[in-house]
């Protein structure tokens, strides 16, 4: 199924931007980042997986799912469910991570979620991206 519409297209940009920007802070690794650039780190998270689930929802509800209700959780229940994302405890996870984030500033915290993008988060990320940018080419 291709997706064409022009809301569509940027929203996908917007996305490929977003993790282009987060691959670029894990380059040195997580471990290498000082806690300004951590917090950097875990702010470019936050905004690419709110951007994630809301292209998983676009790409659902233009393939005729109806989603309801339309909160990050069910969107990414039904996107597993579609088999658009492929660990959906991964993606459990992160928003669990991101729930934490919003009431815990702890360094060890800040530390246990930079791992976590590095090694569970991001290749998630990346694995949605491949699976829309696959639809979009169809």
């Amino acid at each position: 199924m291709t997706i064409a519409t022009a809301r569509w297209e940027k929203s996908f940009e917007i996305y490929e931007a977003g993790l282009t920007l987060l691959r670029r802070a894990l380059e040195r690794g997580p471990g290498a980042l000082n806690q300004l650039e951590t917090e950097g780190l875990i702010h470019r998270f936050e905004y690419s997986l709110e951007l994630a689930w809301k292209i998983a929802r676009d790409f659902l509800e233009e393939s005729g799912m109806r989603v309801a209700p339309r909160t990050p959780r069910e969107v990414l229940r039904q996107a597993a469910a579609a088999q658009v994302v492929e660990d959906s405890q991964v993606w459990i996870d992160m928003l669990n991570h991101r729930t934490l984030l919003a009431h815990n500033y702890d360094g060890v915290v800040f530390a246990e979620v930079a791992e976590a993008i590095a090694t569970r988060y991001l290749p998630a990320m990346d694995q949605l991206h491949r699976f829309l940018a696959a639809r979009n080419r169809d």
